[in-house]
């Protein structure tokens, strides 16, 4: 399979698109936590409760269409190999919970990624909506849509007085966490992302890294989302977020102005060094190629690199983790592998700029 054609079918069709914002805020992101009433949730449920879910959601749902998510195709995660298994959470249409948790588990993916619900993960249902760019309240409004089409079928696990109940405590009330993906490669090179970090936790939020709770923010992209869940309803928690990452935005595109105004010629030095770097390596580790990424997308949005496709590092972002880079090889590789194989791959994908 040529890369191209590989390509087509790794990204998801959702993130080919531009929204607003779209060269800081990457994606907008939706989820919402449910669970059966009076079914035990699933961090303690036996096969006798798990099972009639799961079968619930075949009959019901697999194949089924929802406005612009059409054909829900119910993925069971017995059905997969790790390496399958580890492409869907590159892609975050799954989560790590859901993958080391196979029995009995699945996701309903849309044809166009853009939906993803998961079955009998830490809770019973768990619905996840991406937009591209900076689109929460979209993403709000239709997240709320697919809950609601959802409920005419299951009756929900509800407190009149705490909401939504879920099996973490923190998701209880709205079982909402509304997150962006931000680059911010100005306000991480000038520090200023340290002090700020401490003070959006103050506010209810959380910083994150790309995969989330437990991770690193590779390539100076970070995941912000809201902690508090209950006391609030789901647009106060939306117009909380949007009020910090529209400060964030702003704080980002002064940091790069400045940057190109006082240190011109050192950034300019610093995006074609890494350009080169991911041009000509033969060998590169993830830390470094993301960090690579991170200053030629830099680059691009400051018009130091032309002809390059505008989000390449969300796109090589995804493709360099170690699942895509063993899909595309079809075959499992050792870190030292993936570290050849990867530097192969952004070689040749910079190679069909040229074409």
């Amino acid at each position: 399979m040529s890369l191209q054609q590989f390509m087509n079918e790794a990204i998801s069709p959702w993130m080919k698109q531009e929204g607003p914002d779209s060269d800081i805020v990457l994606s907008s992101r939706i989820r919402l936590a449910r669970n059966f009433d009076k079914v035990t949730f699933p961090v303690i449920a036996k096969e006798d409760d798990l099972k009639p879910i799961l079968e619930f959601f075949t009959q019901e749902y697999a194949h089924q269409s929802f406005k612009d998510y059409k054909n829900l195709e119910l993925v069971k995660m017995t059905d997969l190999k790790p390496i399958e298994k580890r492409v869907l959470v590159e892609k975050h249409l799954i989560s790590p919970h859901l993958a080391e948790h196979s029995d009995y588990s699945a996701a309903l993916i849309s044809q166009n990624e853009q939906v993803s619900i998961m079955i009998n993960e830490e809770d019973h249902i768990r619905i996840q909506l991406y937009y591209p760019g900076f689109q929460l309240s979209q993403a709000l409004k239709r997240a709320s849509e697919l809950d609601d089409w959802l409920e005419e079928k299951v009756n929900y696990a509800f407190d009149q007085s705490r909401g939504y109940l879920t099996t973490c405590p923190t998701n209880v009330g709205t079982g909402m966490r509304a997150s962006v993906m931000m680059h911010l490669p100005a306000l991480a090179m000038t520090q200023q992302i340290n002090r700020m970090i401490p003070a959006i936790n103050q506010l209810g939020l959380v910083v994150r890294g790309i995969y989330g709770e437990g991770s690193e923010s590779l390539g100076n992209i970070f995941q912000i989302s809201n902690q508090i869940t209950l006391g609030k309803s789901e647009e106060d928690i939306v117009e909380d977020l949007q009020s910090v990452v529209k400060q964030l935005v702003d704080q980002e595109r002064r940091a790069r102005q400045a940057l190109k105004e006082r240190s011109s010629i050192q950034l300019e030095d610093r995006v074609f060094r890494s350009f080169g770097v991911l041009k000509h390596s033969r060998i590169i580790e993830s830390k470094e190629a993301a960090k690579c990424l991170s200053d030629v997308q830099l680059g691009i949005d400051l018009g130091y690199i032309k002809n390059v496709t505008k989000n390449i590092l969300n796109e090589l972002m995804i493709l360099t983790q170690p699942g895509f880079l063993q899909q595309y090889a079809q075959e499992t590789l050792s870190p030292d592998q993936r570290d050849i194989r990867r530097a192969s791959l952004i070689r040749e994908r910079l190679q069909l700029e040229k074409q």
